[in-house]
């Protein structure tokens, strides 16, 4: 059974102690700004030069790299770790690539630590991806549940400017 919680205070708490910037992406960070689909994994990004930096600290864990992942969508440096059943990917933040739909480009994906967001998730505060990085993100990637995340973080930045 996986405990999300503790598994984001471990990892957001080894990043802080060593004061390596990061963002939370992908789908959590759209559940963050409400997406309802169920959560498969955390994503985070942190620079590829700080990776060396965690590795003791997360290798009990580790499921996968680090190393250059490469498949028709994604060209980024990754490490996979389990954490009492919640998996984290741990993706570099700076020379990582996601191919469009058609699969026939590969775009830069882009990253801003001095844009994320500051969130409170229960007693944790964490940096969250900016919500219109997010989108410009998730529409190049395939699935109907990453229409279900866009429009969750387009209501979330409507209900901003509101306030």
């Amino acid at each position: 059974m996986r405990n999300t919680e503790a598994a984001l205070k471990w990892i957001v708490g080894i990043l802080d102690k060593k004061d390596i910037p990061y963002q939370i992406s992908g789908g959590f960070a759209a559940k963050i700004y409400g997406s309802e689909r169920k959560l498969n994994d955390i994503d985070i990004d942190i620079p590829e030069t700080n990776f060396d930096d965690i590795l003791s600290d997360i290798k009990e864990y580790l499921i996968y790299g680090p190393d250059n992942y490469v498949d028709g969508k994604w060209n980024i440096k990754l490490m996979t770790v389990n954490y009492h059943g919640q998996e984290i990917d741990i993706a570099g933040a700076f020379e990582g690539y996601v191919s469009n739909k058609n699969r026939t480009a590969w775009l830069k994906i882009k990253t801003d630590f001095e844009n994320a967001r500051d969130i409170k998730i229960d007693s944790l505060m964490v940096k969250v991806i900016h919500p219109p990085l997010l989108i410009e993100y998730k529409q190049h990637l395939d699935g109907n549940h990453q229409m279900e995340d866009i429009q969750a973080v387009q209501k979330f930045m409507e209900k901003v400017k509101e306030t």
